[in-house]
């Protein structure tokens, strides 16, 4: 949910010293139930091709500190990595962040590794743009106005050596928030996003897959009226948070663009599922909520998932949630 500003939320995140990564390589098992509703505890963890993570800051030292978790889950592989354009400034959207290149040295350092990168579609991404304005930057945009700033991108991260970058394109695109959501002009955003992803696939050497990540529920628009065509999507994703709509997290599941409901769409298309942000939050020290992404995670296997682990979402960081740390890391660690 679109509540913060992602440059100054890592720069500002206290209690431990950790970085913003995806983690690798093992998934614990979903717990099994009892007849009261509660979990029964399970040890260890089973391997998978699961990326999972936590969204701690968005530059080089979220790198610099993977070990640093790695170690904390008892010595799970960390095996991709997942960080955020700024939405200030074209400049930025093109990629001119000095610490893009630190996480292409690291994607390069084992074949396997997975680099996600959220991008805005407009500047001044958090300014609180009003819907008219939106309205018009979503039309100059399905005009070709920006094609040229997408191409700009894509040619800087396949100079890199990460042309095989997951593009988390204009998340959150159904919220009330960002200056790249989608309510005041869902057509025209739609044929937006295709302009943008015909731009950036343009360029050679391209490799590039595409994540369609809406908050879970409706929020401003049902995340279905935006979604712009099967052959400019290749993920499916969804942020969703331990807050309202759904008290509980069966009812996150079931409610109306739900989880369920991201999972069958995506099937239904063809496409794998992703959980770019996930965290505590309304509910707050939510051990059950903890317990239930993960077992869902285990279940449906996506691509990736990283939770927002700085305060009020984290585990690792956060020390206001000891009870879901504790299930977090009984279930992640590999040892």
């Amino acid at each position: 949910m679109s509540h913060r500003s992602r440059w100054l939320a890592g720069a500002c995140a206290s209690t431990v010293a950790v970085g913003l990564l995806v983690v690798g390589g093992f998934l614990g098992a979903p717990p099994a139930r009892n007849g009261s509703g509660g979990s029964a505890g399970t040890e260890g963890a089973e391997s998978t091709g699961i990326a999972l993570g936590a969204y701690l800051h968005y530059g080089s030292p979220g790198v610099e500190r993977m070990g640093e978790l790695s170690r904390w889950l008892g010595g799970t592989e960390l095996r991709a990595g997942h960080t955020y354009l700024p939405g200030d400034t074209w400049p930025n959207i093109e990629g001119e962040p000095d610490s893009l290149r630190t996480w292409a040295r690291w994607r390069q350092e084992k074949a396997d590794r997975l680099f996600v990168l959220n991008v805005p579609m407009q500047a001044n991404n958090e300014a609180r743009v009003p819907d008219d304005r939106v309205a018009e930057l979503i039309r100059s945009g399905a005009q070709g106005a920006n094609d040229h700033h997408f191409q700009r991108l894509a040619r800087r991260l396949v100079d890199l050596g990460v042309p095989d970058t997951v593009i988390v394109l204009g998340w959150e695109m159904n919220g009330f928030d960002y200056a790249h959501r989608c309510s005041p002009d869902p057509e025209n955003w739609k044929t937006y996003w295709r302009r943008i992803v015909a731009a950036m696939r343009s360029v050679e050497g391209q490799q590039f897959r595409f994540d369609y990540a809406p908050n879970r529920g409706s929020d401003a628009i049902p995340w279905t009226s935006c979604y712009p065509g099967d052959d400019v999507v290749d993920i499916v994703g969804m942020d969703s948070y331990d807050q309202e709509p759904g008290r509980t997290f069966g009812e996150q599941v079931t409610q109306p663009y739900g989880l369920q409901q991201q999972v069958d769409f995506a099937k239904a298309h063809g496409k794998q599922i992703s959980y770019p942000e996930w965290g505590l939050f309304r509910h707050g020290d939510n051990p059950e909520y903890v317990r239930g992404m993960l077992a869902w995670f285990a279940e449906h296997e996506p691509l990736y998932q990283s939770i927002t682990d700085y305060c009020p979402h984290g585990v690792w960081q956060c020390g206001q949630n000891p009870r879901s740390t504790e299930v977090f890391r009984q279930l992640l660690s590999s040892g």
